[in-house]
């Protein structure tokens, strides 16, 4: 009877519709904290198809959806989670990033890597348990997340709601060969040099908090923390100025320039390991950077965490390090599944580098007691310079194909 659940489930993964799906959600864009239109059509498509729908609103006017396929009761519940928002777009796509294009066994176009194929592979899952006629015993939850970019926001929304799990699966994009199940932490915070403004043609007695952040910035990169190395994550700590804007006034006032400019920020970003915490960050800082002051006493700062309001979409909530153990029943259960789809074991269980220095919503979910890992159609870019992403369509078939037997493994569990 497993076996012919199994076929069942298997029969009914279907590459056309995880396609179509994964196209219809590049077609809708979905920066932070703007992704209230993909959760409005994944409502609509949830409830033609029969799942109890819960639209969330993480704050106004911003939605994200769960969904559930309900189980006939004793079984444990899994969780099926990816988010809907995604990154900024560099320049110079060569394609027309919401025109998704097929083309090689690659599905092309905006947020199709990270992580709006994931998306379609976790839905693709449950459709395939929903079609095949097989009950589960415990409960299924897809859930669409809002503000993952933003340190997880609608995932701690989610958990906060009281929406759990006995288990769960984020779907990143690390590879079907990995399951994943260290990351980094992630802190993001601003610091602003301040000056003195004045016009150019009377400079003396300005400051000009700029030219002051370059020294800031300068410093920033001899920073040493102060933290034991972590094995499986040998490059970090590590700490990246990711953007800068300087200006006149509150609001950066940025056509003005025979004006010196009074305010200067940066937003830091710094991926970290356990042991390190967000207190001994900022000393760590603080230690690189009061020099400065002592050598030059025009300079002013101050780091400010979260970064402003200001700034939309900028990462508010820290993601702290992850490690969970490989013997989780989860782990081994997508282990399981995926033999079961493939034949032989994954590559890799644990670790995924570099991926897993970056940070990501299964610290949230850990935290709050649920065992999870990562698992989630690979991709990438043509080459390099190129900022085109693609999933791999064979990838997200895998992918959906192992969550249907990870449900089955994981919803009949007493």
């Amino acid at each position: 009877m497993v076996d012919e659940s199994r076929r069942k489930v298997l029969a009914q993964v279907d590459q056309q519709e995880a396609v179509e799906l994964a196209s219809a959600l590049v077609r809708i864009p979905s920066f932070s904290p703007q992704e209230t239109p993909v959760a409005d059509f994944l409502a609509g498509y949830f409830r033609q198809r029969g799942y109890d729908v819960e639209l969330q609103e993480v704050e106004p006017g911003r939605s994200q959806i769960v969904a559930r396929l309900r189980g006939k009761g004793g079984g444990e519940s899994l969780m099926l989670l990816g988010h809907m928002d995604i990154n900024a777009l560099a320049r110079n796509w060569k394609r027309d990033p919401w025109k998704p294009q097929v083309e090689g066994g690659r599905l092309y176009g905006a947020g199709a890597l990270n992580m709006k194929g994931g998306v379609a592979a976790i839905i693709s899952a449950a459709e395939a348990i929903r079609r095949s006629g097989v009950r589960l015993n415990g409960d299924l939850v897809v859930a669409c997340v809002a503000g993952e970019t933003q340190g997880g926001e609608g995932t701690v929304h989610l958990l906060r709601r009281g929406v759990r799990a006995d288990m769960a699966v984020v779907a990143e994009p690390f590879g079907t060969d990995n399951l994943t199940t260290v990351h980094a932490g992630i802190v993001h915070l601003a610091i602003h040099t301040y000056g003195v403004t004045g016009h150019i043609s009377t400079l003396e007695g300005t400051v000009n908090a700029v030219v002051k952040m370059t020294k800031v910035i300068g410093a920033l990169q001899q920073v040493r923390f102060t933290c034991q190395p972590y094995k499986a994550l040998p490059a970090l700590p590590r700490l990246q100025v990711g953007s800068v804007i300087g200006g006149r006034g509150e609001s950066y006032r940025l056509v003005e320039p025979p004006y010196v400019p009074d305010l200067c920020t940066i937003i830091v970003d710094v991926h970290f390991v356990p042991g390190q915490t967000v207190e001994s960050i900022v000393e760590d800082l603080k230690r690189a950077l009061e020099p400065l002051k002592a050598s030059d006493p025009e300079l002013r700062y101050e780091i400010e965490l979260p970064p402003p309001p200001f700034f939309k979409g900028a990462r508010r909530l820290v993601m702290t390090p992850l490690d969970v153990p490989v013997t989780e029943h989860v782990v081994q259960a997508v282990a399981r599944s995926f033999q079961q789809v493939t034949g032989r074991p994954p590559r890799n269980i644990g670790v995924t580098l570099p991926m897993s220095y970056s940070g990501n919503d299964t610290c949230h979910l850990w935290n709050a007691g649920i065992p999870c890992l990562l698992f989630g159609p690979a991709g990438g870019r043509d080459e390099s310079g190129v900022p085109d992403e693609y999933v791999s369509i064979g990838e997200m078939v895998l992918c959906a194909k192992v969550l249907a037997l990870t449900a089955l493994d994981v919803c009949d569990l007493r």
